[in-house]
């Protein structure tokens, strides 16, 4: 059994109280930074502990809106839902005046915004701006090997491949054919799953972050990273982005095989925190690095083991439950903010991007919040608190 497995054991685990606490703060944080994150975004990463405004571009802003979402869920206060509800136009907007969405995370950005406000309020410029998203995103897929080209101009050989992250936007995909009947969204999910699954989930469980496709087969032809330390590195983000995708699409699609990898994949992770539970960014470093940690992938991994958790049986389920929860107290002492003069931000060492010589990344955000670490940190606490929430996802 390895050393780190003992130490989740021994670590104590979260209690309600403390949950109930951390969420507090962390709403309390929402509420004061409405003020400026209402008509404006927060950027990706905060600069110095505290977060630019900027406008809705890049693929983060849904997260914030997320935040907004879940704090109004938690208070019932009419003010969150105003400014959520605002967003949405701003989303609206930007689907149809297609302002930045050239890629593939339309998931990201408008199931935590859009999806979230149809799910919350009925509101059918969130459903229209919804389904517009995901009518961009299988713009995306390629009928030459099955899958959602990530970036670039579609059908770039230099840019013919699926990234792990992608595993979080086909709930759009799958939400798109429950509302309008067209099988056509979620086929086009599921046939990207059962690619990427093909490649992705490397002999010792362990993932890529990107893997290329042959233009003119479709087969599958080398893994490579963009954001991990190496090519041949678990990324601890992409790590949890396959927890938490690989849980998501078990949701919806019930195939047993995703249990299978699900575990797998879930145990990596786990097998090689440091002793403290919180990441490093790739997991290439352990304890006693100096190194930056990437306390979103925590968070991450945290909601998909708690997703999956539904669907084990009864001893497994309480095993990562277990485990959920005591990274879950890691999170709160460690890296929960709890001074709005110092960052406004809620959860403190997350790593956007780090420089290495293998990866073509530029240092950002790094030892900084990031809106994707606040919001998952914020799904995680709702989770513990509310078992039955009702995802957006």
């Amino acid at each position: 059994m390895s050393q780190t497995i003992e130490s989740i054991k021994t670590y104590p685990a979260a209690t309600t109280e403390q949950i109930k606490g951390a969420m507090d703060e962390a709403v309390s944080i929402v509420r004061q930074d409405l003020p400026v994150f209402t008509d404006k975004f927060p950027d990706s990463n905060s600069k110095d502990g505290f977060y630019p405004p900027t406008e809705n571009v890049e693929w983060t802003t849904g997260f914030w809106t997320g935040c907004i979402w879940l704090s109004y869920e938690y208070t019932k206060d009419p003010a969150f839902r105003e400014a959520a509800t605002k967003q949405v136009d701003s989303f609206l907007n930007r689907i149809e005046k297609r302002i930045d969405v050239n890629h593939h995370d339309m998931g990201f950005l408008y199931s935590l915004s859009c999806v979230a406000a149809y799910k919350l309020t009925g509101n059918e410029n969130a459903k229209k701006a919804a389904l517009l998203a995901a009518d961009n995103l299988i713009s995306r897929f390629r009928t030459v090997g099955n899958f959602l080209q990530a970036w670039g101009t579609t059908g770039d050989p230099k840019e013919y491949r699926l990234i792990i992250d992608c595993l979080l936007n086909l709930p759009l995909l799958y939400w798109a054919t429950e509302v309008s009947g067209n099988p056509d969204y979620a086929a086009k999910a599921e046939a990207h799953i059962q690619t990427a699954m093909k490649c992705v989930v490397r002999p010792d469980n362990s993932t890529y972050h990107t893997h290329f496709l042959d233009i003119k087969t479709g087969e599958p032809t080398y893994g490579v990273t963009h954001q991990g330390n190496r090519n041949g590195s678990a990324w601890a983000r992409g790590q949890s982005w396959g927890v938490y995708g690989i849980a998501l699409s078990y949701r919806y699609l019930k195939n047993p095989e995703y249990i299978d990898l699900f575990c797998r994949v879930t145990d990596y992770f786990l097998e090689h925190l440091p002793e403290d539970l919180v990441p490093y960014w790739d997991f290439d470093f352990d304890t006693g690095s100096t190194e930056p940690r990437d306390s979103s992938a925590s968070a991450v991994a945290i909601c998909g083991i708690l997703e999956m958790c539904k669907y084990l049986p009864e001893e497994k389920a309480a095993t990562y439950r277990a485990a959920a929860e005591r990274l879950m107290r890691a999170l709160i002492e460690k890296c929960a903010n709890t001074d709005f003069t110092k960052s406004n931000g809620i959860l403190l060492h997350g790593t956007y991007a780090r420089d290495t010589p293998t990866n073509t990344c530029k240092n950002r955000g790094v030892d900084e919040c990031n809106t994707w670490g606040d919001y998952f940190y914020m799904e995680a606490l709702t989770r513990f608190l509310n078992p039955d929430w009702k995802l957006y996802w």
